[in-house]
């Protein structure tokens, strides 16, 4: 529906769909001396009440008559440009478009014999203060994190990227409730044929609620049965910014405090953001540790499992002889304690998550520890498994991106299975399965396992080995960047 010239046309339209709500306020006033009449519409659990009354209503009802105000054009112009003191305003001729705006705290102007409504910014919305991300921590870096309001958000990423070619793309998702989504990319970097993905893609989403960027993610995301993920989601500004200055494209949801950044790469999901902050030693050394562990938290068990039940000659004699003795009155295969033991870590893991803060640590800790004790006092299982199990947890937790240490724990029992049925071979067998899919699967047009198989120098200066950051005069050749040099 349009707007009509009459006004109580206009307002029974909005109020016809949004009236029964007992927060919706419909104000109908006199403009001053005018003899026009005009109607506000706005709830007021999201509207900010200060900013209607001093910079809205006291100035429209102490209006002047003055010449010209017969002609509605003229007359709406000295409203908008002489009478309103709000910065942000629109004009919309669409009852959709107001009630959307209405219903995300916006107030709605309505004047009698004018053919559009004017929807003023006065939205207060309640929200948490930024504090340090607590998915991401680091020793060294920023302590801002994101939180739930998009325009926080988008300030924190403005403040640190002066570039006046840092563009931003509006969208609306969600059938029945829309939620403001923003499209952010440097236009002097990023490579148009991704951004013109991302947008495609983006405006493809059809559900009813977009309730947080973990929705979008699955719905844009390359291949839905994959184990890895292939868009990053992050709390942090600073590695958003990192990225966007590499010519990838963030992802900003309204609702959500974490940003969703793409195209990714597998290495990106051991690197962190601290890697830039420190020195080039430091940084690759705690980089080839991040990949040692990874390899640990993906091969460990199964390996242990491969070498007791079918290569127990590869073991050394005096150790091979510890472990039985260790074994010795375990009623369970190698398999089954091992799968009991890590099922009982992944539940802990879970326990120590959904409690609240103190009663969770102190529960993965004391947990950890009594059932590990208890069940080598009972004989369930062999001590050489506990140690197993727990250099297994401890390596899963350096990885730096949560949804990357997830997939490195289904992958665990995969590689626990084949290890159980074939040995040595059922771990080669699937670890040539996974390197192929890596090999073919991409993200957005670029290829997951990145510098790996682009053999490119500046795609290797920041893989296993950071380089010294006065070395990287290029950006990496992974996605194509418009401008490929950096400014050192």
């Amino acid at each position: 529906m349009m707007v009509s010239e009459s006004l109580s046309d206009s307002v029974k339209s909005i109020m016809d769909v949004v009236g029964h709500n007992h927060d919706v306020v419909l104000r109908e006033i006199a403009l001053g001396s005018t003899g026009r009449k005009a109607a506000i519409i706005y709830i007021a659990t999201l509207g900010n009440a200060e900013v209607i009354n001093k910079s809205l209503l006291q100035p429209l009802m102490q209006m002047k008559a003055a010449d010209g105000d017969a002609d509605s054009d003229r007359f709406k112009e000295r409203v908008i440009d002489a009478t309103i003191v709000l910065t942000e305003l629109v004009e919309d001729d669409s009852v959709a478009v107001c009630i959307r705006n209405i219903l995300t705290g916006n107030t709605v102007l309505i004047i009698d014999q004018i053919n559009s409504y004017i929807i003023l910014s006065t939205a207060h919305l309640e929200g948490r203060s930024i504090e340090e991300p607590k998915s991401e921590s680091v020793v060294r870096g920023s302590r801002e994190g994101f939180v739930e309001n998009i325009s926080t958000n988008i300030s924190l990423i403005r403040q640190r990227i002066k570039d006046p070619t840092f563009t931003m793309l509006q969208y609306h998702v969600g059938k029945r409730t829309e939620r403001e989504l923003v499209i952010a990319f440097i236009k002097d970097i990023a490579n148009d044929q991704i951004v013109e993905e991302v947008c495609r893609r983006i405006e493809t989403v059809d559900i009813d609620d977009a309730g947080d960027s973990g929705f979008i993610e699955q719905f844009i995301e390359d291949n839905t049965f994959s184990p890895f993920p292939q868009v990053m989601n992050t709390e942090r500004p600073d590695r958003v910014v990192n990225a966007l200055m590499e010519g990838k494209v963030a992802i900003i949801l309204d609702g959500t405090p974490f940003v969703l950044i793409v195209p990714v790469t597998f290495p990106m999901m051991l690197y962190s953001p601290e890697d830039n902050n420190e020195r080039w030693m430091y940084s690759s050394l705690i980089r080839m540790m991040r990949y040692i562990l990874a390899f640990v938290s993906l091969y460990l068990p199964s390996l242990y499992i491969a070498f007791i039940s079918f290569h127990q000659g590869l073991i050394p004699t005096k150790l091979a002889i510890s472990i039985t003795s260790s074994r010795e009155g375990v009623p369970f295969p190698t398999f089954v304690e091992a799968m009991m033991m890590e099922i009982t870590i992944e539940i802990l893991r879970e326990a120590a998550i959904r409690l609240p803060r103190p009663i969770g640590q102190a529960i993965g800790m004391v947990g950890g520890l009594v059932i590990g004790q208890s069940a080598v006092q009972a004989g369930i299982v062999s001590p050489i498994m506990v140690i197993v199990v727990a250099v297994t947890a401890i390596s899963s937790y350096t990885i730096p991106i949560y949804s990357g240490g997830i997939a490195m724990r289904l992958l665990r029992f995969f590689m626990m299975f084949a290890a159980s049925m074939l040995g040595l071979y059922g771990i080669i067998m699937v670890t040539l399965l996974l390197l192929s899919h890596i090999m073919k699967l991409k993200s957005f047009g670029t290829n997951y396992a990145g510098a790996f198989v682009h053999y490119h120098p500046s795609n290797w200066k920041d893989s296993i080995i950071k380089y010294p950051l006065k070395w990287f005069k290029e950006r990496p050749n992974l996605i194509d960047p418009k401008d490929k040099k950096r400014a050192n």
